[in-house]
C-alpha cells in the first residue's frame, strides 16, 4: 500500500516524536524518568552528565535508548567494537561519589545503553554500572531486571587508582556487546571487568574488550541471595580478554582471565584470551569450579560448558577444572567439552605458575578434551584430590586427537607415576587415544597414541616460534585423527571465529 505525502509526513512525525535531545548540563535523571517505551534520549558528544542514574521499571516492551548523538564518520557502526580513541565523540556519564554511575530499579526492563562513556567512581570504589542487584534487596526472580542492552560503550577505571568492577551483571536477559572495559584493577582486592552472581541470565557477551587484574569475566564466586539461583544460557563469543603486561611490575592483584563458579549451559567460542601470570594465584587462563563461597549456596555448580575455537596464550597455566568446593558443600562440575582450541606460550618460565595444560581435581565428571593444539612447558594433566589409597576419581574423561608436549611428567597425579598409573588411579574409564605427544615414554601410556620428538613437533606447523600453528603442508598430523580430521585444532575455524586470517 502506498502512502500519500501527508501520510508519509505523519509517519515521520510519529517516529521523530520519540527522540529527545538532552542538552549538556540538564538533569538526565528527569529525562530518564519521563521517557516512554520506544523513546530515544540523545546526549551531546563530549558533554559530561553527573549523577547516580537509575533506570526505572516502565510498562511496555519497546526499548528506551540512551545514546550519544551522531552516527557514521568517527563512531563505530553496529557490530563494531568501540575503542578509547572514540571517547571525544561520546557523551560521558560520571558519578559524583562512590556509588555507581548507573543502576537499575527492581524489574526494570527494555533499556538500551549505546555509544556512551562511563567514567570511574570516586576512588575507584565499587561498580561503575550495576545491572540488577547482587545484595539482599534482590531475593526473588520477580525483582530481577531484564531485557537490557549495553552496546558500544566505553567503561573504564582510573589509570592511577583503578576500579573494583566495570559491570555488575545480576540481571535477567542481557546483551553486552561491542564495548571496551579497561583499567579495572585494585590493590588487595578482587576486581572484574564483568562479574555476575545473582542473575539468572540468559546472557550474550559478544565482541568486547575486557581488561581486569582479578578476573576479566566471572560468574559466581559470591553466594546468590536468590535461593537456588544458577546463571544459565550464556553465550560468550568473540571477546578479547587481557591484562596489560606492564601490570607485572605494578601493585595490582592479578588472578585469572575467565572463571565459572556457578553457571549452566555456557558456550565460550571464538575468544582471544592472553596475558595472565602467577601473582595472587597461579595464573590459569580458564578456571571452572563450583564455589559455595560463604556456605549459604550448596546448590552451586558448573555444568554443560562448551569451550571451542578459542586462542589462549601467554599464561602461567591453561585450564583449571575442579569438581567441587573444597570448603563448603556444593554441586559438581560436569559435562565440559573443550575442543578445537589453540593454546600456546603456556610457560612457567615466562609467566610463573605450573605451565600445565590442565589441573584437574576433586572429581569433576564427563570432561572431554578433543582436537586441541597445545604448546606448554609443564604437565599435560596434573591430577589431585582424595587420598593416596582413595584418590578422587574423574569419570567419563576423554582426551583424544590432541597434539601436545609431554615435558617431564606428562599425565601425572599426586602419589602416582606418570602415564597409565595416574590414568588408572584418577581416570579409571578414560579414553586416551589418537593424541600426538612430543616427548615422553610411549610405554607408560595406552596404545593408540603417537609419540614424536620435540623437533618433529615444531616442524609440524607453519611457524610455531612465531605463533603460527597452522599445519605445515607435509605434517604427519594431517588426516591422522580418529575421525579422519587433522590431529589438533581446526585453526581455520579458530581464525574465522576470531575474525582474522590466521589464529596468531
Amino acid at each position: 500500500m502506498r502512502l500519500s505525502a501527508l501520510g508519509v509526513a505523519a509517519v515521520l512525525f510519529v517516529r521523530a516524536a520519540g527522540t529527545t535531545t538532552v542538552p549538556a548540563g540538564a538533569n538526565l535523571q528527569e529525562y530518564i524518568d519521563r521517557a516512554r517505551p520506544g523513546d530515544v534520549l540523545v546526549l551531546e558528544p563530549g558533554a559530561t552528565y553527573v549523577g547516580n542514574f537509575v533506570l526505572p521499571a516502565k510498562t511496555g516492551e519497546q526499548y528506551i535508548t540512551i545514546r550519544s548523538a551522531g552516527d557514521g564518520d568517527g563512531l563505530p557502526r553496529a557490530g563494531q567494537r568501540i575503542l578509547p580513541m572514540h571517547a571525544s565523540r561520546l557523551a560521558k556519564l560520571k558519578s559524583p561519589n562512590r556509588q555507581p554511575v548507573l543502576a537499575t530499579a527492581p524489574n526494570a526492563h527494555h533499556w538500551r545503553l549505546q555509544l556512551l562513556e562511563f567514567m570511574p567512581t570516586q576512588g575507584g570504589v565499587g561498580d561503575i554500572v550495576t545491572l540488577g542487584d547482587g545484595g539482599s534487596s534482590q531475593q526473588s526472580l520477580s525483582q530481577v531486571p531484564g531485557d537490557l542492552e549495553v552496546d558500544r560503550c566505553y567503561i573504564h577505571g582510573d589509570p592511577s587508582v583503578g576500579q573494583k568492577r566495570g559491570i555488575a551483571l545480576n540481571s535477567g536477559a542481557t546483551v553486552i556487546s561491542n564495548s571496551y572495559i579497561s583499567e579495572i584493577k585494585g590493590v588487595g582486592q578482587d576486581t572484574q571487568a564483568i562479574a555476575g552472581w545473582n542473575g539468572p541470565g540468559p546472557y550474550t557477551i559478544e565482541n568486547n574488550y575486557l581488561e581486569a587484574a582479578g578476573e576479566n569475566f566471572i560468574l559466581g564466586g559470591s553466594d546468590p541471595p536468590i535461593p537456588g539461583l544458577i546463571t544459565q544460557d550464556v553465550v560468550f563469543r568473540r571477546n578479547h580478554l587481557a591484562k596489560p603486561v606492564a601490570w607485572r611490575s605494578e601493585k595490582w592483584q592479578v588472578k585469572n582471565l575467565f572463571e565459572l563458579k556457578n553457571a549452566k549451559r555456557v558456550l565460550v567460542e571464538g575468544n582471544l584470551m592472553e596475558f595472565v601470570w602467577q601473582e595472587a594465584q597461579v595464573g590459569y587462563a580458564i578456571l571452572l569450579t563450583p564455589r559455595n563461597q560463604d556456605g549459604k549456596a550448596p546448590w552451586v555448580r558448573v555444568e554443560d560448558v562448551t569451550i571451542r575455537y578459542n586462542l589462549v596464550r601467554h599464561a602461567g597455566g591453561a585450564l583449571q577444572i575442579i569438581g567441587e568446593d573444597s570448603e563448603h558443600p556444593s554441586g559438581s562440575t560436569a559435562r565440559v567439552k573443550i575442543a578445537d582450541n589453540l593454546f600456546y606460550d603456556v610457560d612457567a618460565r615466562r609467566w610463573g605458575g605450573t605451565g600445565a595444560f590442565a589441573l584437574i581435581g576433586e572429581g569433576p565428571s564427563n570432561i572431554a578434551i578433543e582436537h586441541n593444539t597445545i604448546s606448554q612447558s609443564g604437565n599435560i594433566v596434573l591430577a589431585y584430590g582424595g587420598t593416596k589409597s582413595e584418590p578422587k576419581q574423574v569419570t567419563g574423561f576423554v582426551f583424544r586427537d590432541n597434539v601436545i608436549r609431554h615435558n617431564e611428567f606428562g599425565v601425572h597425579g599426586a602419589d602416582r607415576a606418570p602415564g597409565q598409573d595416574t590414568l588408572n588411579a584418577f581416570f579409571p574409564d578414560a579414553v586416551f587415544q589418537s593424541n600426538v605427544i612430543a616427548g615422553g615414554d610411549a610405554g607408560r601410556y595406552p596404545k593408540g597414541n603417537t609419540f614424536i620428538n620435540e623437533q618433529d613437533f615444531d616442524r609440524s606447523f607453519v611457524n610455531a616460534s612465531a605463533g603460527d600453528y597452522r599445519l605445515a603442508p607435509s605434517s604427519r598430523l594431517r588426516g591422522a585423527a580418529s575421525d579422519g580430521r587433522d590431529v589438533g585444532a581446526d585453526t581455520a575455524m579458530i581464525a574465522q571465529s576470531l575474525g582474522t586470517r590466521s589464529p596468531r
